[in-house]
């Protein structure tokens, strides 16, 4: 009998041993994702201020007599991870043909009616080789655009400002800046 009791407590050993060495299978993982953010400012390609021209021709009396605006869709297309200013100046204090000077403060720059998304308070600058706050406080954002006017008034054209200066191209650069707040 006692031979029946070792064989039915092997058995019965066996049994729960085997049951404690079959072990659960995971059924959940778990993995750690990290986004890694940097501040970011720029104004993208596909502003029209880049590289671009902005041509006034004064070719009648008219011209001469009246404002000329030009209006350039999507002058600026801003990416910021930051509240922002957009700043203007112009890369000297004059409109160059050779010699000959127009004063760069013939030329206002502001936003256009249909300014495009980017907000912010806008405010038109009176152009000078001294930076100028064109936008202030422009909210955070992604391809923010900024469509731009050009006016020259009347009163600079029909000015000696102008009038009486040799005929040929003026030229002079402007230079818009993104600052993040």
């Amino acid at each position: 009998m006692t031979k029946h009791i070792v064989i039915a407590a092997l058995t019965f050993g066996t049994f729960i041993l085997g049951t404690n060495n079959a072990k659960a299978q995971n059924t959940t993982a778990t993995t750690t994702v990290n986004i890694t953010l940097n501040d970011v400012i720029s104004i993208d390609a596909g502003s029209t201020a880049i590289g671009n021209t902005v041509d006034f021709n004064y070719a009648t009396a008219a011209d001469y007599n009246s404002d000329q605006t030009i209006t350039k869709a999507n002058s600026l297309k801003v990416t910021s991870t930051k509240n922002f200013n957009v700043k203007v100046k112009a890369g000297g204090a004059n409109f160059m043909n050779g010699t000959n000077l127009i004063p760069v403060n013939v030329l206002t720059i502001k936003a256009a009616a249909a300014a495009g998304t980017m907000g912010g308070t806008k405010t038109a600058v009176i152009l000078s080789a001294t930076d100028q706050t064109l936008v202030t406080n422009a909210p955070l954002g992604s391809a923010l655009t900024l469509n731009l006017d050009y006016t020259i008034p009347a009163a600079k054209s029909s000015s000696a400002d102008i009038l009486g200066k040799p005929a040929g191209t003026y030229t002079q650069t402007v230079t818009y800046t993104a600052t993040a707040l």
